[in-house]
């Protein structure tokens, strides 16, 4: 049977007739064929089965043109451990003259070890390096022993090309491959997500070349008609094809102890789900010793179910993958490779955490749970997804020796980083590094006007607050005066302005810093560009937005929203307004009008609204609209109850009808009775419009609303929302800390 291969989410990758090298018009140009007739001697160094299978197809490729090349290949670390199946020998298999063989490894599989072993390496790598004397050293990935290889490089002034750097999984290999970025001359990369995370890592873009990742060569073109035989040497002579499974699971040096726990729970699920399985044994990372104890407890190396083997040649594995009903583990083989083929993947735990994957991958990132791991083997056997080209097009070798015969040995070999200019030098002293980094935050509400020092914690180191003028020119100046004068105390507090956010009412456009409309609240605030003149007076950078999404940035970095992808914030206040995170990020929408959430209207026949409309929450639920209750009842001496006054000088309120119903007046509680359920049917309206994971209710009002709310909710909500949690803000400040949260945001390098 042939390997068909659909393309589903595919790269880009230049087509075989493009001058994929336009980005090295700069350079010196080289002729493939050199003057002197000089060969390039590289240096392939492999360390584990894993690096081995990217490695192979350069080397073929390098094999193949001897007029150009001239290859020695150098083994060490696993490669030459019984234990992990001496997969040296398939070097050997395939032709390869293996120049040195090195033993780094020191025996221990935990932290201690891995770290000798690098150091061993160390002492080993020079005599080598010094025999061979490479023009270029061929480094793959992220392992410890890689890093090795690259620090001895580096230091012997070799120039290093570094296979699949940019990449981010989760784990101590992002240090790890980060690191061999940092000392590597050249990089190969397999994604575009991967180049760019290169050149914002201030490598020189002429120097980083996107071919895809070598082992798609070979599964792109897989073909064998004889795979069942694969599948019959390895699982035995009963297995039909996509009727098993593979598991790879390898220890996260971070976290040992849960990566041993969910290994156990893997193997119970699997047992559970009573399918012939191939498990492969675990790489050389601290905490694998452990990992095969845990199968050893488990019974698997006898179990009729399972087949525990060290090693499977990587032509045989392709089609095993190829062909099983499932895949499961950590390996980034599942997230990457077998994306080719369309198998299910179960990808468990935070191994690979940030690596880019096809619909093929199921992630179970939190697999503490026998029945979680179980449920996902379910979900995921047998079925069938489109193949993914992501990692590769099946023409990264030829890319990769082009780029080869393009080096130019006469170049410096001194690495030249690509920073981002730097406008100020700023000398450091004792006085600045004990600052503490701070924003701005105003706050323009209908009655006040509030300025409050915040600290990048969430701490209000100092507030300040005046009456909000109703003149235009007053305001402003008022804003500037109040600013000007905090900031200058910012100085004796000893806290580092970093800008300035402001939250206020109306619709606002956030790009621009400009109050396209505002509320009834506040006059004369209509098209007002409030950036510009205090960036020129404070000479800081300046953010505006409406306060509903200020309190739904507060919420996501200081309040209960913190970590989660999707909340809805509903503000109680004066009026109602709200705020929208999706995807982590907040919503503007199209017109910056998103999320006005104070005018979903929720009775055709409901009392007039201030935006000129009826029935809307506001026109119910807002402070506004309690205060319009709590005047007529008092006009018809209705409010007032034993145990209750109003002075003479002081308005009726919202408060006020509150009180009242707190000592009883039947009439107030049922004017608070319908607003809560107004406001109720309006969350019912959020979780079927946007099914956020939670819903939080801010305000001063919030707390006397929630307990209607989630009545509403289980009366008349669809069953499959009702479990979406309703809370009560903690944050005392909403809309200052949202201001501030936009400049601490953006200081933090979050994109606002």
């Amino acid at each position: 049977m042939e390997i068909n291969v659909y393309p589903h989410r595919v790269l880009c990758f230049p087509g075989p007739h493009e001058l994929y090298f336009k980005n090295l018009s700069k350079r010196k140009q080289v002729m493939e064929k050199k003057e002197n007739n000089r060969k390039l001697r590289v240096c392939v160094a492999t360390c584990n089965r894993a690096d081995y299978s990217k490695l192979a197809p350069i080397m073929f490729g390098i094999k193949m043109e001897p007029e150009f090349f001239e290859l020695d290949v150098v083994v060490l670390g696993s490669h030459l451990i019984d234990d992990y199946g001496n997969t040296y020998r398939m070097i050997e298999q395939d032709d390869f003259d293996i120049n040195t063989r090195l033993h780094t490894i020191v025996r221990g599989e935990d932290e201690a070890a891995m770290v000798e072993s690098v150091g061993l390496a160390l002492v080993k790598l020079p005599d080598v390096l010094n025999r061979l004397k490479p023009d270029i050293m061929i480094v793959h990935g992220d392992r410890f022993d890689a890093l090795a290889l690259a620090t001895s490089a580096a230091l012997m002034n070799i120039r290093i090309l570094h296979i699949e750097g940019g990449e981010v999984s989760g784990t101590i290999d992002d240090s790890i491959r980060h690191a061999i970025t940092k000392l590597a001359h050249y990089h190969v990369c397999c994604t575009r997500s991967a180049e760019q995370h290169l050149i914002s890592m201030c490598e020189d873009h002429d120097r980083i070349l996107l071919a895809g990742c070598p082992s798609y060569d070979k599964l792109l073109s897989a073909k064998n008609k004889d795979y069942m035989s694969i599948i019959r040497m390895w699982l035995g002579d009963d297995v039909k094809s996509k009727d098993y499974i593979v598991a790879l699971q390898h220890p996260v040096t971070t976290d040992i102890k849960h990566s041993l726990k969910m290994f156990e729970l893997t193997l119970d699920a699997l047992i559970s789900f009573n399918k012939r399985t191939l498990v492969l044994f675990p790489n050389i990372d601290a905490g694998s010793k452990e990992m095969v104890r845990v199968m050893r407890k488990k019974g698997i190396e006898h179990h009729p179910n399972f087949r525990a083997v060290k090693h499977v040649p990587f032509d045989q594995f392709i089609q095993l993958v190829a062909h099983a009903g499932c895949m499961i583990g950590n390996s980034s083989c599942g997230v990457r490779e077998v994306g080719a083929f369309g198998t299910p993947v179960i990808n468990l735990g935070t191994r690979q955490i940030g690596r880019e994957t096809g619909e093929n991958v199921l992630h179970v990132r939190d697999a503490d749970t026998q029945d979680k791991i179980l449920q996902a083997l379910h979900l995921q056997f047998g079925k069938q997804y489109p193949c993914s080209k992501i990692y590769g097009d099946g023409n990264a070798v030829p890319r990769i020796l082009k780029f080869l015969k393009s080096i130019d040995l006469q170049e410096p070999l001194q690495k030249k980083f690509c920073f981002p200019p730097v406008k100020d030098n700023i000398s450091q002293d004792i006085d600045h590094i004990l600052e503490t980094l701070s924003a701005l935050a105003v706050d323009l509400g209908g009655t006040n006007l509030r300025v409050a020092i915040v600290s990048m914690k969430g701490e209000i180191v100092k507030k300040y607050t005046q009456f909000n003028p109703k003149t235009y020119e007053e305001r402003i100046n008022l804003i500037l005066q109040m600013c000007v004068e905090a900031a200058a105390e910012a100085v004796k507090l000893n806290c580092r302005i970093l800008g300035v956010g402001i939250s206020t009412g109306g619709r606002v456009n956030p790009r621009e810093g400009i109050v396209l409309h505002s509320t009834k609240l506040i006059q004369e605030w209509n098209s007002v560009d409030l950036r510009t003149p205090l960036s020129d007076t404070l000479h800081l950078p300046v953010w505006v937005d409406n306060d509903g999404n200020c309190a739904a940035l507060a919420e996501r970095k200081f309040g209960q929203g913190k970590g989660l992808e999707n909340f809805v914030t509903l503000i109680t206040g004066t009026g109602i307004g709200g705020g929208i995170i999706h995807q982590h990020e907040l919503i503007h929408g199209s017109s910056f009008c998103a999320a006005e959430l104070g005018h979903i209207v929720v009775s055709l026949d409901g009392p007039d609204c201030s935006c000129g409309s009826h029935g809307c929450i506001e026109a119910y639920a807002s402070g506004m609209a309690l205060q319009r209750e709590a005047k007529k009842l008092h006009d018809e001496d209705q409010l007032l109850v034993e145990g209750m006054s109003v002075p003479k000088d002081e308005a009726v309120g919202a408060l006020h009808l509150i009180q009242a119903a707190k000592l009883g007046n039947a009439k107030a509680q049922s004017i608070l009775r319908t607003a809560g359920t107004a406001l109720g049917l309006a969350v019912v309206n959020i979780l079927h419009t946007m099914n956020p994971s939670l819903v939080i209710l801010s305000g001063v009002l919030a707390s006397h609303y929630i307990h209607t709310v989630k009545d509403v909710i289980r009366q008349q909500a669809l069953s499959s929302v009702q479990d979406v949690d309703v809370v009560v803000s903690d944050l005392v400040e909403p809309a200052l800390l949202g201001a501030a949260s936009m400049v601490l945001d953006y200081t933090t390098r979050r994109i606002y």
